[in-house]
């Protein structure tokens, strides 16, 4: 008996096998104008890596062109003149290595708009990327040299972020475009609904070897994110070998499965277009994709040569090409000479200066060539009107489909409304009775609830098969039941994101937010997701800090949720009660883009969350633990009130008369362990000190230097002792001594993972229980007297 694929909703189709006797959906004369464009475009390619060399990648750049070029000129519905307008379909490089061709294209379409409908420019030249911006190929800010600072040129990264129009996210890294990209699609499905903005996704074979991106193929097809549209260039080719996946009989040297049986088996629909360089096949494909009679994501299989007419193929064009001004370049880019009857810039007399690094002859030639190019497009008016006829029939086509928000589509605004309405005081149906029982988890989950409903499901919340474990379900209270399915349960507010599938998660979600109508919250244990969730808020905060290069605005924040933190997780083992996660976030990213929160008090969840939203940073991380602790009446116990806990660090204890000293607390398992068992024994031993509390490292960054010296003065850093659930490096900032730094308990001064077992057992292995701190400190004490 063979083995079979059980049933799918989604289709495959041949594209080939529709298209009878080399019919076409394009007419002789369009098909000709894509031709004449494509090999302009091929030779910017060409043209880029020459003047760049060693940067950029012009095999996959020029493979993917064709597809690329169909997809602006004739799949897409936006509007040129606005790329930030919100209803528009978008296009996405997941495969940032293709940079140099998406620079290429971009720079060709301005130059369309600008020889044939220059009144479609936007007025603002941040909106533009002009061919005198390739200049600034992988230039650096600073750069000086003449023409960059003449022109004014935009520096271009060597992968995509915001600051290039038309991009939402920053891609590039291991898969994780592909998640967060997706991630777009899920925002513009569930904000529009049936009508939403389609989103097309650029990428290769080679980019969907990492796991994340099996991950989000799960979750996109899961969740039937049918907007979302799945461009792949199937060219075999990666840095290190030609035989990426299985090919026929052919194993592949690192896969063994082709994009079509990834796509499918994860039930998404499959158009494959046998020959990528056929403009027919290829616009036939995009056209069919709008026309699919299910609910499911498509992935467009176009097979293709890296490298294609370029001189060099296969793997080694990927991030190398012809060397400068050599005989290969010109032949590569020679049809183009031969159409157009002018040679390109020979550089006699100035190759051997441009070889040793003149930066400025190296621009001049640079400039040389692509004015050359630019009097080809000058002099090609037909070919450049019916492009510009095409950029105003998309703008017409989205004018037409009327898109709209879905009639209870989720409210951001409304979100944030709350947050300030709030003024960080805590609701009423929030407020925990002291003597009762939580968990940090639990409150956090409960106040994401709150803005869910105040915002009508402005937030999507997802975990790695731990929903109810880490309480994130909580965010859904009041929606439907379930899982979201943009098909049959468009209101749940839950995600599943493919299972145990932290990495994806973290994409997608990220991708969610900078949509810009959600946030997209996502739970773990800490142990995992600060690690598995680094890259994507990364590249998320990159995207975030592009993006004010284009237009100044708030950032899109999304929730990494380090659940089940520290070592009251300690049942699990060191595996999972692991201490570490905090150093990989806390402070690692520049100031505000991300906020790290570490309440020890449930009563303290709702006043950070709110401090946090109200900055909006990329990326909000609470630590919250998994056991339930007893909500503590503080006034009674002459601690701080709750809301002190915004400012990041805060005074929980002052001293009643002569202070004996300072000690700084991180955590909450060893502040509960100080507060219930260290703290009475100092003081019944007459020991009266100074307690702070660390709450967010980045909520204090983000005072100014008088309101911190006020809260935190030098001389308490200078003489306090620390105690952190944390690694020891957290504690620096706050511990400024040699002393005070090794008399600082943390989990591993032992020089040891710790074992396994309840909480409390591992706090005392660690020399982190209440009766180990109250030794530690009365030995502070006494060194200090």
């Amino acid at each position: 008996m063979a083995f079979t694929l059980g049933p799918r909703r989604a289709i495959y189709v041949d594209i080939s096998e529709e298209l009878h006797n080399g019919d076409g959906p394009l007419s002789a004369e369009d098909l000709s104008v894509f031709e004449q464009f494509d090999l302009t475009y091929r030779t910017l390619c060409a043209i880029l890596y020459n003047y760049v060399p060693t940067s950029g990648h012009p095999g996959g750049s020029i493979s993917s062109g064709r597809f690329v070029s169909s997809i602006l000129y004739d799949a897409m519905d936006y509007d040129f003149s606005d790329p930030d307008r919100q209803d528009a379909d978008v296009i996405s490089y997941a495969a940032g290595h293709k940079a140099l061709g998406l620079y290429a294209m971009w720079a060709l379409r301005n130059e369309v708009v600008r020889i044939s409908r220059p009144d479609l420019l936007p007025e603002d030249v941040r909106l533009q990327l002009r061919l005198e911006d390739l200049l600034g190929f992988r230039r650096n800010p600073t750069t000086d040299t003449p023409l960059f600072k003449r022109f004014g040129v935009k520096p271009l990264d060597g992968h995509p972020t915001p600051a290039t129009p038309f991009l939402r996210l920053s891609t590039g890294a291991s898969g994780v475009g592909v998640a967060s990209s997706l991630g777009l699609a899920f925002g513009a499905r569930d904000y529009y609904g049936e009508n939403a903005p389609r989103v097309h996704v650029v990428e290769g074979e080679g980019g969907m070897t990492p796991g994340r991106v099996y991950e989000a193929f799960a979750a996109t097809g899961t969740a039937s994110i049918d907007n979302a549209i799945l461009h792949i260039d199937w060219n075999q080719a990666s840095i290190d070998t030609n035989r990426v996946c299985r090919d026929g009989g052919t194993p592949g040297d690192y896969v063994q499965w082709n994009p079509r049986e990834l796509a499918y088996l994860h039930d998404w629909n499959v158009i494959f277009v046998p020959d990528g360089t056929d403009f027919q096949q290829i616009v036939a494909a995009q056209r069919r994709s709008a026309e699919l009679p299910n609910s499911q994501p498509t992935a467009i299989v176009y097979r293709t040569t890296k490298g294609w007419q370029y001189g060099i193929e296969g793997r080694a064009s990927h991030g190398a090409g012809h060397p400068l001004c050599s005989a290969g370049f010109y032949e590569a880019v020679a049809p183009f000479a031969e159409r157009v009857g002018a040679d390109l810039p020979r550089c006699e007399g100035r190759t051997q200066r441009c070889e040793g690094a003149n930066r400025e002859t190296v621009e001049e030639c640079f400039w040389e060539a692509l004015q050359v190019l630019r009097h080809h497009l000058e002099g090609s008016r037909a070919v450049m009107d019916t492009l510009a006829r095409r950029l105003v029939a998309a703008r017409d086509r989205l004018d037409d489909a009327g898109r709209k928000p879905r009639d209870t589509a989720p409210n951001i605004e409304a979100l944030y409304a709350a947050v300030e309405k709030s003024g960080g005081s805590t609701p009423d149906e929030l407020r925990l009775q002291p003597g009762s029982q939580t968990t940090l988890r639990e409150a956090l989950g409960n106040a994401l609830g709150v803005l869910n409903r105040a915002s009508g499901g402005a937030i999507l919340a997802a975990a790695a098969d731990l929903l109810g474990s880490t309480s994130i379900n909580a965010a859904a209270k009041g929606f439907p039941d379930g899982y979201y399915n943009a098909s049959t349960n468009p209101g749940a507010r839950l995600l599943s994101i493919g299972g145990i599938c932290e990495d994806a998660m973290s994409g997608i979600l990220a991708g969610l937010s900078s949509y810009g109508h959600h946030i997209g919250a996502g739970s773990s244990y800490g142990a995992f997701i600060a690690a598995l969730g680094h890259i994507a808020s990364r590249l998320h905060g990159i995207g975030s800090q592009s993006r004010q290069e284009i237009k100044r605005e708030r950032y899109k924040p999304y929730l990494l949720v380090c659940a089940h933190a520290g070592l009251k997780t300690g049942e699990d083992g060191p595996t999972h009660a692991d201490p570490q996660p905090l150093q990989l976030l806390q402070e690692n990213f520049p100031r505000g883009i991300a906020i790290t929160l570490t309440p020890w008090d449930p009563q303290e969840v709702w006043p950070l969350l709110m401090a946090a939203l109200a900055h909006r940073p990329a990326v909000i991380a609470p630590f919250v633990t998994r056991p339930a602790e007893t909500v503590l009446d503080r006034k009674v116990l002459g601690l701080a009130s709750p809301d002190e806990a915004t400012t990041g660090v805060y005074a929980l204890r002052r001293a009643q008369g002569t202070s004996d000293g300072a000690i700084v607390l991180q955590g909450s398992a060893v502040t509960y362990d100080f507060v219930e068992i260290a703290l009475p024994l100092l003081e019944m031993a007459g020991v009266d000190l100074d307690v702070y509390y660390v709450s967010s490292a980045e909520l204090f960054d983000l005072l100014s230097p008088a309101e911190q010296r006020r809260i935190y003065p030098d001389r308490v850093a200078q003489t306090a002792m620390g105690i952190t659930g944390f690694t020891l490096p957290t504690m620096y900032k706050w511990i400024r001594s040699e002393a005070g730094l090794s008399r600082t308990l943390h989990p591993f001064q032992n020089g040891r993972f710790l074992g396994s077992g309840p909480g409390e057992m591992v706090l005392k292995e660690a020399g982190l229980d209440g009766e180990s701190q109250f030794d530690a400190v009365m030995e502070y004490v006494a060194a200090r007297r």
